[in-house]
């Protein structure tokens, strides 16, 4: 199992989601994690913007990954959102971003946070993967798509 898969619950992959900016997206996102698991949405786009503000965490191709720091998480915890329509995002391309991995990760986050974003990076570099993730009209295959990718082994 990937290290992404180990933190992504099916119940946090939501497509179709309607969106029009990246505050938006991040209340969506605020609203998964605090329905799903009782973290206060407020906390989850205060963090997220306050890491955005350091510089955009659009990667180009359509994708972002935004993450925030928790106060009183115990473990990272993903959520997926692939919004409606791409929204601005400040990626490096300019390329709007439509297909979102949120990492939320404890306060005092280690190595670990690192891998897990690095991980992140890796799957969405797969061109054909991201392509299906992008048109996959059931969440419940977008989460399946993620949880059987492998990344490459490192031979280190």
């Amino acid at each position: 199992m990937n290290r992404l898969a180990a933190i992504l619950p099916a119940g946090n992959v939501l497509v179709n989601v309607e969106a029009t900016s990246k505050k938006r997206a991040f209340e969506q996102a605020g609203l998964v994690f605090e329905n799903q698991h009782a973290i206060a949405r407020a906390s989850v786009t205060d963090n997220l913007f306050a890491r955005e503000r350091l510089g955009s965490t659009g990667l180009g191709h359509g994708v972002a990954i935004p993450h925030g720091r928790i106060k009183g998480l115990k473990n990272p915890l993903a959520a997926v959102l692939r919004v409606q329509h791409p929204i601005p995002f400040d990626a490096p391309d300019d390329e709007p971003v439509d297909l979102l991995i949120f990492l939320l990760v404890p306060e005092a986050a280690t190595q670990r946070h690192l891998e897990i974003l690095s991980e992140i990076a890796e799957l969405l570099s797969d061109r054909a993967l991201r392509e299906r993730l992008r048109v996959e009209t059931d969440a419940a295959v977008v989460h399946k798509l993620i949880s059987d990718w492998e990344p490459l082994k490192s031979v280190a």
